[in-house]
């Protein structure tokens, strides 16, 4: 049986693209995330905040290239969502490459279907590693272009 190919426009609004964010260390922004995650749905910003950190203890979800993809399942979330931020300045966020992290994609997905989560986490973490997309991302002179260098990457 094929799978349904997903695209992140299934899980990232456009307005949830944001350049210029401050954040002076990675326990910080989790908790910046959380705020702008849990305004969006509705959900307590302590629970996702705690989520986050926590998958985050497990192992850092900093992939490198200047990327992070810090995500978590949460019961309170119905479907897949996704937030992605360039940091005005790149912070430490222990990347498997040791290199700061300037661009971050939040992924938030239901606790109740692991496979949606996984195939929203693999669509985001296949565009992320793409050069051309990466490029654009490091360099979008605004959120609509952060938006649509993501989007760029087409459906999986």
């Amino acid at each position: 049986m094929a799978t349904a190919k997903i695209d992140i426009a299934d899980f990232l609004a456009p307005d949830c693209a944001i350049i210029d964010v401050r954040a002076p260390d990675k326990t910080q922004l989790l908790q910046d995330l959380a705020r702008r995650a849990g305004a969006v749905l509705d959900v307590p910003e302590e629970k996702i905040a705690e989520a986050l950190l926590k998958r985050e203890a497990v192992g850092s979800t900093g992939t490198g290239d200047g990327v992070a993809l810090p995500h978590a399942r949460l019961a309170a979330v119905k479907r897949p969502f996704g937030m992605l931020l360039r940091l005005r300045q790149a912070i430490d966020f222990d990347a498997v490459d040791g290199k700061p992290v300037n661009v971050v994609f939040l992924l938030l997905a239901p606790a109740t279907s692991p496979g949606e989560q996984l195939n929203a986490l693999a669509c985001a973490a296949r565009a992320l590693r793409k050069p051309d997309v990466l490029m654009r991302l490091h360099t979008a002179a605004s959120a609509p272009e952060l938006f649509a260098a993501i989007a760029s990457a087409g459906p999986r």
